[in-house]
């Protein structure tokens, strides 16, 4: 039976997560979980898991917890993750949204546990020391975004096969079609309705900006060790292939199935076998799959964002910092949709390009971030 560490258990990812570890309780144990401030989500899993640790970042809402099993040792506080991640567990199942991934990812490889990482911000801030590090200590990084998991998928679950270009789809988000014209007025429930995946909310705007396949392109480029040239994204409305990889005999690659994350998740924790989840079979009769290039003009953000993973270094964590604050003012109503792309290149032309090591890739998240905030508060109405 493997044991999981579920680090953003009440998230979108996280819930998918414990379906399947209900789904085969034969397989899996769930000993440690954690949220950042969903306290009701947090009390209801201690009671169904009862994990040896639980885990509220936010120590506000942890005094809102009303009972804990004499099981687990619930655990508070901005540095409270740690213990999840460091927990008696096989697998450190990494799903918390943003920035608070990377110092969770990097302690549980620091304990040699294999991590699946399902936090984009993890790699796009600190792929370079992320991988390095995993490496030296013969630790596995598994892959769960969909995209990067079909690449895993047709790369025989190896990292290291050899290939000559991936290629990445996107679905091109809520307002692939809409008038480029009205993105000023989109709200951010306009942003919400994606056409073809449920997700978390961050990441479902990352998909309206295009911003989450430059940081895709990123995660790419760390996982199987290529450049970003040897990168590919292509606009596939139907979301029927999620990547491709490119052979040295010319021959490519896809994984298909129906878009649903229940399929990359089942993977990561059970891989090389596979399971029987019973989703909806993929029926391709009648169906056309179509491929085009991004629109720049449509999607400002991505060019943005591959401009700063070719320059490297610390450049990406400052985009990425800069990204989680305008995104979560564009949720708040704060700021309009067309106003993210300001927020990163403010990033991108303030950053001061430093080698990148743990303590520089803390340090460029904190300046970035702060920066972030001062846009937001001196050229945002409060």
């Amino acid at each position: 039976m493997k044991k999981i560490a579920l680090i953003g258990s009440t998230g979108s990812i996280g819930r998918q997560v414990l379906e399947i570890v209900d789904k085969f309780p034969e397989k899996f144990k769930i000993t440690a979980i954690a949220a950042n401030r969903d306290y009701k989500g947090i009390e209801a899993q201690m009671w169904r898991y009862k994990p040896d640790i639980a885990v509220l970042s936010d120590a506000e809402y942890a005094n809102k917890i009303t009972s804990v099993p004499k099981e687990t040792s619930l655990y508070y506080g901005e540095n409270a993750l740690m213990h999840a991640a460091v927990s008696d567990a096989d697998l450190v199942f990494v799903a918390v949204m943003g920035f608070a991934g990377f110092k969770a990812t990097v302690a549980a490889i620091k304990c040699g546990k294999d991590v699946a990482i399902a936090n984009k911000e993890t790699l796009v801030a600190g792929g370079e020391y992320v991988t390095k590090l995993a490496d030296s200590l013969g630790v596995n990084l598994i892959p769960v975004d969909s995209e990067h998991s079909a690449i895993w998928q047709a790369l025989d679950f190896d990292r290291k096969k050899p290939f000559t270009k991936l290629i990445i789809t996107a679905s091109g988000g809520a307002f692939r079609d809409e008038p480029i014209e009205n993105l000023e007025k989109v709200t951010a429930k306009d942003a919400l309705n994606h056409p073809n995946w449920q997700m978390g909310a961050k990441i479902t705007v990352d998909c309206a900006t295009m911003v989450n396949k430059g940081f895709e392109v990123s995660e790419a480029k760390w996982l199987f060790n290529c450049d970003a040239d040897k990168i590919e994204v292509l606009l596939h409305r139907q979301s029927i292939i999620h990547s491709m990889v490119e052979f040295i005999d010319g021959s490519v690659i896809s994984q298909m199935a129906v878009p649903d994350m229940k399929i990359p998740i089942s993977l990561a924790l059970n891989y090389p076998e596979r399971l029987d989840l019973g989703l909806d079979r993929l029926n391709l009769k009648g169906k056309s799959l179509t491929f085009e290039d991004i629109d720049v003009a449509r999607y400002p953000c991505f060019p943005l964002v591959l401009k700063a993973i070719k320059a490297g270094s610390n450049y990406p964590c400052a985009v990425s910092a800069a990204n989680e604050v305008a995104v979560n003012a564009f949720l708040q109503g704060k700021i309009k949709f067309t106003d993210i792309y300001g927020f990163l290149a403010d990033a991108l032309e303030r950053t001061t390009e430093k080698s990148i090591d743990y303590e520089t890739v803390i340090e460029t998240d904190i300046l970035a971030r702060s920066r972030a905030i001062s846009r937001l508060s001196t050229k945002f109405n409060q």
